[in-house]
């Protein structure tokens, strides 16, 4: 598809919840190998699942998880979570069942930090303080964003064994101001979001500096589809901002969602947050993910990010489906 007939379209009540049910926040989502939907939610339900229509399928992991922050989905369905405040990646089964453990639960690596403020990190450091997010590779090693309180790329074996990391703080290539978000394509490229530096740094499998996007306005994650679309979640410069840091211009844009071509070509650009509560602009974009029919699932992180300091109204919705404008008209199954 051209860059000129790339469309999306907000599907405005898509999800469909019980009574006395709530999204909460909503930090991540993925979908699995049957589009399911996996929503990581900082609710007393932290993994609500969809179909793609927006019915509800059930929920799981209540009491696993300090704060839940990134989620991706494998191939066999396996659910990788991060937990940036217990600083573990934990790899679950679709029923919720604990396959495995990454890091050591309450235990953040000595980095010199002292919180989430990566203003704080004094060096880079092992595995994990304030991890972010996860990516597969097509052999299956796990590569974790260890984004907050550190500035490292950790990769793992699939089974676990860490087999190397790279990064520093900094602006330079290869170094990062939060890697918060993370994908890898097809050939094994790994793509960083990283945050604070308003950048996507593009590495070798193992971590050889390749090329960097800018243009970006502080991407919080990266996904990669199986047509090479890249989809790219920006904060902006209106919610989340750190104290002390300004935005680069007074009319710096605010939460918006890029989807480029695998070649760093600009496809399609929704939002900037002038009206982020209106369907199909944004507050504060936080996860992302595209389902096998090219349709965008984007979670929002209202609360934190300063909704409920007057930044947004905490009633901004935190999950939003777009729908792809070449797929059929119908609504039927979306």
């Amino acid at each position: 598809m051209s860059a000129r007939t790339v469309g999306y379209e907000p599907l405005e009540g898509w999800e469909r919840l019980p009574a006395g049910w709530s999204l909460g926040e909503a930090a991540g989502v993925a979908v699995d190998s049957r589009d399911r939907v996996h929503v990581f939610s900082r609710s007393e339900r932290p993994v609500i699942v969809f179909d793609r229509g927006g019915e509800l399928l059930g929920s799981w992991g209540e009491g696993l998880f300090a704060r839940p922050h990134g989620i991706t989905i494998g191939p066999d369905d396996a659910v990788y979570l991060t937990d940036d405040v217990d600083h573990t990646v934990r790899k679950l089964s679709p029923r919720g069942e604990l396959l495995l453990t990454l890091g050591t639960s309450g235990r953040p690596s000595a980095t010199g930090a002292t919180s989430h403020d990566f203003r704080t990190i004094r060096r880079a450091g092992p595995p994990f303080c304030y991890p972010t997010n996860v990516a597969l590779s097509p052999g299956g090693e796990i590569y974790v964003a260890d984004g907050y309180g550190n500035a490292h790329i950790h990769k793992f074996s699939p089974d676990g064994r860490l087999l190397l990391s790279w990064g520093e703080p900094g602006t330079g290539p290869g170094q990062f101001q939060i890697p918060h978000g993370i994908a890898i394509d097809r050939d094994g490229t790994v793509f960083v979001a990283d945050r604070e530096s308003s950048r996507i740094q593009i590495f070798s499998p193992d971590g050889d500096f390749l090329a960097e996007w800018t243009g970006v306005a502080r991407p919080c994650q990266v996904f990669i589809d199986r047509g090479d679309l890249v989809y790219v979640a920006e904060l902006g410069y209106r919610a989340g901002m750190w104290p002390g840091i300004a935005p680069p211009s007074a009319d710096a844009t605010g939460g918006r969602v890029s989807v480029f071509a695998r070649d760093g070509t600009l496809l399609a650009r929704l939002g900037g947050g002038l009206d982020p509560c209106a369907p199909g602009d944004f507050f504060a974009p936080h996860g992302i993910c595209a389902d096998s029919r090219g349709d965008i699932y984007v979670a929002e992180v209202v609360i934190s990010a300063g909704g409920a300091r007057g930044g947004a109204p905490r009633s901004c919705r935190t999950l939003q489906k777009l729908v792809r404008k070449d797929a059929a008209d119908t609504l039927e199954g979306r």
